[in-house]
């Protein structure tokens, strides 16, 4: 005979006496929503590993990318480790910003190493943009080298680097199709930025001005005001917006000459930037002072 607790009743502390034939009755009834329930999840899983090994790239590409979903999750992230071996760049990017997206610092070191032996610029900057959610700040450096064509160290790239970076068709593909970071700046109308950016490589090169904001290192805000004379207008817009968001004072006197920009949106970028570092160059004595 088994005895059960009724809780939560008129009679606290009643006892039921059930038999043990009722009991397995009442576990053989429970045991198909167990069974529900774990079928799911199993389910689940079947269905997304069947995803990753498809025979369509664009089956694997989007099944990877979805991992990023399960954050802390160990299976989700040893599967997006593996998928950046994949022979498809599309699916090694796509493993990159899954892995970014779950926070996987274990996956830090083996993006690192992929980007120092991968040849396409998509599965390079993907890995970027990891490290940096990942909190590793090698990830600016391929941003840097992005906007600058130059190492960070003050060393040339490689001739194979170079020509990864320095192939508009491929990099302005990337940057519309992907969606990592690549947005219109300076309120420039979405249209009007893709067709000034048609088979252009200014969509990367902005961005990287972008992500350099948040970079504390000297040399990218020094790389900043360089871009701000850039000969693409887009790439100057989002260098100066860039220079603003770093929220440092001395670049000001760097950029004053900006508002005579032959392109309105760059005067507008100047303007909006000289006016923000000179308020955060004024408060600072009163915040001191405090």
């Amino acid at each position: 005979m088994i005895v059960i607790a009724i809780k939560k009743v008129a009679a606290p502390g009643l006892l039921v006496r059930i038999s043990k034939p009722c009991f397995a009755a009442a576990f053989l009834l429970l045991w198909p929503v167990v069974m529900m329930a774990q079928t799911s999840a199993d389910k689940a899983w079947t269905a997304l590993q069947a995803g990753i090994a498809a025979k369509a790239l664009d089956d694997r590409a989007a099944a990877v990318r979805l991992l990023g979903l399960l954050q802390n999750n160990p299976k989700a992230a040893e599967l997006a480790l593996k998928s950046l071996n994949d022979p498809k760049p599309e699916v090694r990017t796509a493993a990159a910003d899954a892995l970014g997206q779950m926070k996987a610092a274990s996956a830090t070191q083996t993006l690192k190493d992929l980007i120092m032996k991968e040849t396409d610029a998509g599965v390079v900057i993907a890995c970027a943009h990891a490290l940096i959610s990942l909190g590793d700040p090698l990830g600016y450096n391929v941003y840097y080298a992005v906007l600058t064509g130059e190492r960070k160290s003050g060393g040339s790239l490689m001739d194979s680097q170079k020509k990864m970076l320095n192939d508009p068709k491929k990099m302005a593909k990337f940057g519309f199709e992907q969606g990592i970071g690549f947005v219109p700046f300076g309120g420039i109308g979405y249209g009007a930025f893709k067709v000034a950016t048609k088979d252009d490589d200014s969509p990367v090169r902005a961005a990287a001005a972008a992500v350099l904001a948040k970079d504390p290192d000297p040399k990218s805000g020094d790389a900043l005001v360089a871009s701000a004379s850039d000969k693409s207008w887009i790439v100057r817009a989002a260098a100066l917006d860039a220079i603003s968001r770093r929220n440092d004072p001395s670049l000001l006197p760097k950029i004053e000459d900006k508002l005579n920009d032959d392109k309105d949106i760059v005067r507008y970028s100047a303007a909006a930037a000289i006016l923000h570092l000179t308020d955060l160059k004024n408060e600072a004595p009163r915040g001191a002072g405090q």
